[in-house]
């Protein structure tokens, strides 16, 4: 490990069979946590290469405990993180609503570790008990039209880094990796991320899949569709713009979206919008998120989809998915 180290403290990299390699060494405990510290610390000090994001996700993939809900059609609405912009729980509450619109959601989620409030975080607060059961998970997709995919009870090889990871309190590559690995490999994705650069790795990487995708980074930062700016989209055959105003919207100020520092308030702001109480630009941001997905799951227009995404909000629907979920995970 002394020699890997030393050569990516010299800015050299890894190539894909090593990194796989290492990321297995990992899970199997043969490195101290000081070793996977520096590991982890030499990437907040400059970029991952595809090779070595690609071998990595290749050893977590191969090293999951893999759940098959092909049959239901899903798609998955997971951001990187890491984007320290600070708004509440986005593409959780998008889930909900495009669950609600009908669409099979299968979420890959995980407690926050570079932000307040994540995904798991907010949801086991609020009651819901996770799992890995292969009958509880198909229960949920067809009761509630989603299951909630907790990250550690199906990727084991995390256990050995989710302390460091925890210590650290900081974005590493790991925060690139979970969109990657959904343990049901789902058909279609709708993939936030951090910077243009990931964007484009994430492009190439997904292009060799047979997966349907839509990448989207806001040019302001923000792994999702902030409505503050405009937010660059790459999927399977083209690159696009999408502009406030492709949902007849105006651009919000980023105070409009953010909240969630702490789980008590993340919860608060989660309920409240699920119960009709939302602020319109807390509701339309998740509308313009689950509208993305539902068009990308149904073969529609994003405005075809963002009508579908409030109307799943409104009528009570999303809120009833997320209840129906909760009576199953408990």
């Amino acid at each position: 490990m002394k020699d890997i180290l030393n050569r990516l403290i010299a800015y050299k990299s890894l190539d894909e069979k090593e990194s796989k390699e290492i990321l297995i060494r990992i899970s199997n405990g043969e490195l101290n946590n000081s070793q996977i510290s520096s590991f982890l610390t030499v990437y907040m000090m400059r970029n991952v290469t595809l090779e070595e994001l690609k071998g990595f996700k290749d050893a977590l993939v191969e090293l999951c405990i893999k759940v098959n809900l092909k049959e239901f059609d899903t798609i998955d609405l997971c951001g990187t993180g890491g984007d320290s912009k600070d708004t509440f729980n986005i593409s959780t509450l998008a889930s909900f609503v495009t669950a609600g619109a009908g669409c099979k959601v299968a979420k890959h989620g995980n407690y926050g570790v570079s932000s307040g409030c994540g995904s798991s975080n907010v949801l086991e607060s609020l009651g819901l008990v996770f799992t890995n059961d292969y009958d509880i998970l198909r229960k949920a997709i067809d009761k509630a039209g989603i299951c909630f995919l907790h990250a550690p009870l199906f990727h084991p090889a995390m256990k050995n880094v989710a302390p460091v990871r925890k210590e650290l309190g900081m974005k590493t590559f790991f925060n690139m990796l979970g969109p990657l690995v959904n343990p049901s490999m789902p058909k279609k994705q709708i993939v936030g991320v951090f910077n243009l650069e990931l964007a484009r790795i994430y492009n190439y990487l997904l292009q060799k899949t047979d997966k349907k995708y839509s990448i989207i980074y806001s040019l302001d930062g923000y792994d999702e569709i902030s409505l503050t700016n405009d937010t660059k989209v790459y999927s399977n055959n083209f690159e696009r713009i999408i502009k406030s105003k492709d949902f007849d919207l105006e651009n919000l100020k980023a105070s409009e979206i953010i909240g969630g520092s702490d789980i008590p308030s993340s919860c608060e702001i989660f309920m409240n919008i699920l119960n009709g109480k939302g602020t319109k630009g807390q509701n339309n941001v998740i509308c313009a998120n689950a509208g993305v997905a539902i068009s990308l799951s149904r073969d529609l227009t994003i405005r075809q989809g963002f009508e579908i995404a409030k109307e799943s909000l409104v009528s009570g629907n999303a809120l009833e998915s997320f209840n129906k979920l909760k009576s199953i995970m408990r």
